[in-house]
């Protein structure tokens, strides 16, 4: 395994977002790029998905946070299964995650989550339901054999697969369904938008929202204890001055940079800052002692300051 390849475990599949729908209900506004916390909706749905080994998007070409295969249904406005059918001839995984482009609280973590209940049960596909249990076919994990199964199926019945909805694809796949209201959540309208992105400022949420924008914005994938880097702002601020906080913090993290990068790096450089911290604010408590050794015997010549 070299230093780019993703985790064995989720290595094995490949994704699917669809992204080339009309958002009617959005007045035509281009949905997924419509902002989030600062992120177009599609980044975020693709920062989801990004230990993939291939990612194709079913829409037409755009600038991503990553890079993507485009792909385009025939004729373009096709429908879901129209767009999954020529997304998944992109595709060579025998696992493969189906995603839409408007999904704001999507992680990894319900990524992996799905592969993992897919693998667990043996079922052709493992998907979200929201928090009325309805099915959300467009947040799954499925095995890839069986979509082209079903897809050659409706084509042969139907003549095409445009216009079809998508609950006659899955009407004949054995699936798993996984409860999660929140990661299932989809913004269909002005006021899905708006209560996306109040959410994401909540107290709970606003920090891990904030330095994922700042990733992505910056284009590096680092994973650091947060805590560590506030405990040491904290520090710096107390014990030194306000505005020593972010200016610590920063060269830190041009330390770290310096040292080979890392998580690793990044908690030396924090270590080293954050003790000297404290050793700045012990100076300027009331009983701080002088920095003479133990065994220093006073200076008691006449002249001796």
């Amino acid at each position: 395994m070299t230093a780019n390849q993703p985790p064995a475990a989720v290595a094995a599949y490949d994704a699917v977002v669809l992204a080339g729908g009309a958002a009617r209900r959005l007045g035509g506004a281009d949905k997924p790029g419509v902002r989030v916390g600062g992120r177009a909706l599609l980044d975020r749905v693709l920062a989801a998905c990004a230990d993939a080994r291939g990612t194709v998007v079913v829409a037409d070409p755009r600038p991503t946070a990553r890079p993507v295969t485009w792909a385009r249904e025939d004729p373009p406005g096709g429908g879901p299964v129209a767009a999954l059918d020529a997304g998944l001839r992109r595709t060579t995984a025998d696992e493969v995650v189906v995603l839409s482009a408007d999904l704001p609280f999507l992680g990894e973590a319900t990524v992996r989550r799905l592969l993992a209940a897919l693998r667990a049960t043996g079922t052709e596909g493992a998907l979200l339901t929201d928090g009325d249990g309805r099915d959300q076919p467009l947040v799954a994990a499925y095995r890839a054999p069986a979509l082209r199964r079903e897809l050659t199926g409706l084509v042969a019945a139907h003549g095409s697969a445009t216009g079809l909805p998508l609950r006659r694809l899955t009407a004949g796949l054995d699936l798993t369904r996984v409860p999660d209201p929140v990661a299932s959540f989809d913004c269909d309208t002005w006021d899905d938008i708006a209560t996306a992105r109040a959410r994401i400022r909540e107290h709970g949420l606003v920090l891990d929202e904030w330095i994922s924008a700042v990733k992505d914005e910056l284009g590096i994938d680092l994973d650091v204890d947060t805590g560590v880097l506030l405990d040491l702002a904290r520090d710096a601020a107390h014990g030194v001055a306000r505005p020593a906080a972010p200016l610590t913090t920063f060269l830190v993290g041009y330390a770290a940079a310096r040292a080979g990068g890392g998580p690793e790096a990044v908690a030396e450089a924090s270590r080293k800052a954050a003790a000297l911290a404290l050793r700045w604010a012990d100076e300027n408590t009331a009983d701080a002692k002088p920095d003479v050794a133990p065994d220093a015997t006073p200076d008691t010549r006449p002249d001796a300051g």
